[in-house]
């Protein structure tokens, strides 16, 4: 990234997104610096950026597009790919006439174009026929999932959320003592993993999600149901955030309006603040009467204090990559697993081994 800007500006100009002062301002960087593409971290509707293209004359991308992008990049298993491939396909339609991207080449025309059929509405129809079928792929992907999660029996289901990159599959990983996907990047989880994990004689479900983001994209929202199923359908969610990350306040209240808006807010959880290792607090002098000090200057130690206390003790600090903290970790989910299991089997024996024991 050469250089960032930014604008507070409400409502977005309808055309361009941004003021016209800021756009000069970007259009001259781009010029000077020979830059060959612009992001927007915001969604840009198909006519602001086929007008915003055509004012930098460089290629214009907006946040839905980049994440799509990633998400590309990432897909490991043919179901990912097409959730993917869907959404891909739904951002494209609208962004078709601008574009002038041809699907598939057409040969003379052939038994492909309809009468009085332009070019631009044959790629519509392509682009709508393509989503049609991945809709329906997808909605028998997702009635094979339902059988699935029908057939894991009456077993308390985990579910690990949280932010993108905060350290779900590492901790997944150690939990489980899986094999699952786990690099230092954005989305490097596009699948549900579903694995049977056994604490102190209890067995219970754990299933590592897609991470959220903010400002999730609607076509996203549609096409990964399965992770949202997934977190619906769970007994117990682990909220895992990456407290090392200066932002991870916002991250929490990201994920928790996605979860509100699945009505799954409500849900039994527990924080899990991973990355302890990586916790640096912003250095601070009281002799220095620059700026006061603020929750960026707070230690781990008052971040403990101020989470358990909002939680009443439902928080966590750990590091899943030095398994530091994780045996009271897998304490507290035991003891909340265990909670669940009584009431749902009061006389389960997996509860009372000591019993049976002296019996």
């Amino acid at each position: 990234v050469l250089k960032r800007f930014t604008q507070k500006i409400d409502p977005p100009n309808p055309k361009t997104f941004i003021g016209s002062g800021k756009m000069q301002e970007v259009l001259e960087f781009v010029k000077t610096q020979d830059v060959s593409s612009v992001i927007f971290d915001d969604e840009l509707t198909p006519a602001q950026q086929g007008n915003i293209e055509k004012m930098l004359k460089v290629k214009i991308l907006d946040r839905t597009g980049l994440i799509l992008d990633i998400f590309a990049q990432r897909a490991q298993t043919s179901y990912a790919r097409t959730q993917v491939e869907l959404a891909q396909y739904q951002y494209l339609l609208p962004r078709l006439k601008g574009l002038w991207t041809h699907l598939e080449r057409q040969k003379g025309g052939i038994g492909m174009r309809g009468p009085g059929e332009t070019e631009i509405e044959t790629d519509r129809r392509i682009v709508r026929d393509k989503i049609s079928l991945l809709k329906k792929k997808l909605v028998t992907i997702d009635k094979q999932m339902a059988t699935q999660r029908g057939n894991r029996g009456a077993l308390v289901r985990v579910a690990l959320v949280g932010y993108t990159n905060v350290g779900k599959s590492t901790l997944m990983n150690v939990i489980a003592k899986s094999d699952v996907f786990a690099e230092n990047k954005l989305f490097a989880t596009l699948d549900t993993t579903v694995r049977k994990v056994v604490i102190g004689n209890l067995p219970f479900l754990l299933s590592d999600t897609v991470g959220f983001i903010r400002k999730l994209p609607t076509q996203l929202v549609e096409s990964f149901k399965s992770t949202l199923d997934e977190v619906q359908e769970a007994d117990l969610l682990l909220h895992v955030v990456d407290i090392s990350h200066p932002n991870f306040e916002e991250h929490i209240d990201s994920v928790n309006q996605i979860l509100k808006e699945i009505n799954s807010l409500d849900k039994p959880t527990y924080m899990v603040f991973n990355k302890i290792d990586a916790y640096e607090p912003k250095s601070w002098d009281e002799t220095e009467l620059v700026e006061e000090r603020g929750k960026k200057h707070y230690s781990l130690g008052e971040w403990e204090e101020t989470w358990m206390s909002t939680m009443n003790g439902q928080a966590l600090f750990i590091s899943a990559l030095n398994k530091e903290n994780l045996k009271e970790f897998r304490n507290r989910v035991y003891d909340a697993v265990r909670q669940i299991h009584v009431t749902r089997f009061p006389y389960n024996h997996f509860l009372y081994p000591e019993i049976l024991e002296e019996e």
